[in-house]
C-alpha cells in the first residue's frame, strides 16, 4: 500500500520530514500547503505534487492517507480536526498547540474517528534513549537533571510567549517529554525565572532568559529542568539520571550516551531518530497499527500539560499540583 502524504506548513522542520519521507518506499509526497506560496512551490519543485496556500482546500481536493501538521504553536486551529473528520491520519510537530481546551477537543475528535496520530517527540525513537530506558526499567531513579541551552532562534514569533509558549513549551518540551518517558508522570512542579538580560530590545519579546523548574514524580523521584536562550552561539541539551548505583548521561546534542557504574560504557547514536519516527508513522498508517507509535496525540497532550504547568508555576511563584 502506498501512503499518500500532504503537508500543512512547509517551513524548516517540515522539510526535514519531507527529506526523510522521500526515502521511504511506501510514502508518496503529493501536496504541500503554506501561507507563504513560495515555500509550498519550493516543496513541489523538490518532490512533485501540488501546492496550496489554503489548507482547507488541500484537505478537500486531495486524496490523502496522512497529513503532517508542521505549524508554529499559535497557528493550530482546526487543521487536525478537519483531517481527522476526513479520515486522514495525522502527524503533528511539537508542541501540539497552546490552548488546552482546543487540544482536548482535537484528542476527542481523533479518537472518535479512529485515526492514527503521531507527535514529533523524536527522542523516543533514539537508540541511545531507548538503551537508557531499558537499563532504567530495572532501576529506581532518584534524580533527573535536564537542560536545554541555546541562542534565541531567529523566528519572528519565537520570542513572544503568547505565540510560542516560551522556551519551555516550544523547545525544552523535548526534555520534559523525556522526563515522562524515562522516569514517569509528575505530580508537583515549582520554578524560578530570570529575564531582562538580553542586549537586544525587542518590545515583542517577553520570554524568560533562563528558568529552573523542579519536579516531583509520582514514583517519588525528583528532578530539575533548566532552560536558557542567552547563548551567543552553540547549543547543548540533554539529561542526567541518577540511580542508587549508576549515573546515566544523555548528551543529546552530541548524540552520546554515557553510563557509569564503577565502569564506563559509551554508546553513539547510530540511527537518525527523525527517520525512525517517520518510518514508524508510515508503517502504522499502512498497517493500521497504532502500536508502532511512541508518542500519540493523547500522550503528547500530557507533555503539553506538564510544560504549561511549568509556566504556571513560574508565573505564580508557587508549587503547582498536576
Amino acid at each position: 500500500m502506498e501512503v499518500k502524504v500532504g503537508f500543512i506548513g512547509a517551513g524548516k522542520i517540515a522539510h526535514r520530514h519531507m527529506e526523510k519521507l522521500a526515502r521511504i518506499e511506501d510514502a508518496r509526497l503529493t501536496s504541500f500547503c503554506d501561507i507563504e506560496e513560495a515555500r509550498s512551490r519550493e516543496a513541489v519543485r523538490k518532490y512533485g505534487g501540488r501546492y496550496y496556500t489554503k489548507y482547507r482546500q488541500m484537505l478537500e481536493k486531495e486524496d490523502l492517507d496522512a497529513v503532517y501538521v508542521c505549524l508554529p504553536p499559535f497557528a493550530h486551529t482546526d487543521q487536525e480536526i478537519l483531517a481527522a473528520e476526513a479520515g486522514i491520519n495525522v502527524f503533528v510537530e511539537k508542541p501540539i498547540a497552546l490552548d488546552l481546551g482546543k487540544v482536548h477537543q482535537i484528542k476527542e475528535v481523533v479518537e472518535k474517528n479512529g485515526i492514527i496520530t503521531s507527535v514529533g517527540y523524536l527522542y523516543r525513537y533514539a537508540d541511545i534513549v531507548n538503551r537508557a530506558k531499558e537499563i532504567l526499567s530495572r532501576k529506581k531513579v532518584a534524580l533527573f537533571l535536564g537542560y536545554y541551552f541555546c541562542p534565541i532562534p531567529s523566528l519572528h514569533w519565537w520570542g513572544a510567549r503568547h505565540r510560542s509558549g516560551g522556551q519551555i513549551v516550544e523547545q525544552t518540551t523535548h526534555i520534559f517529554d523525556l522526563a515522562r518517558y524515562l522516569v514517569g508522570e509528575v505530580d508537583q512542579i515549582y520554578g524560578q525565572r530570570i529575564g531582562g538580560l538580553r542586549d537586544e530590545k525587542n518590545e515583542n519579546s517577553d520570554i524568560d532568559d533562563a528558568s529552573c523548574v523542579t519536579l516531583r514524580f509520582r514514583n517519588g523521584a525528583i528532578g530539575n529542568i533548566s532552560s536558557s536562550c542567552l547563548l551567543s552561539h552553540g547549543r547543548d541539551w540533554g539529561a542526567d539520571l541518577i540511580t542508587p548505583d549508576m549515573r546515566i548521561q544523555l548528551h543529546l546534542s552530541s548524540h552520546l550516551l554515557r553510563i557509569s557504574n564503577g565502569r564506563r560504557e559509551e554508546m553513539r547514536m547510530q540511527i537518525d531518530p527523525y527517520e525512525l519516527e517517520d518510518k514508524a508513522f508510515i508503517e502504522a498508517v499502512k498497517e493500521g497499527n497504532p502500536g508502532k507509535i511512541r508518542s500519540s496525540y493523547g500522550d503528547a497532550l500530557k507533555t503539553l500539560e506538564l510544560t504549561l504547568a511549568a509556566n504556571s508555576a513560574l508565573d505564580k511563584g508557587t508549587i503547582v499540583t498536576l
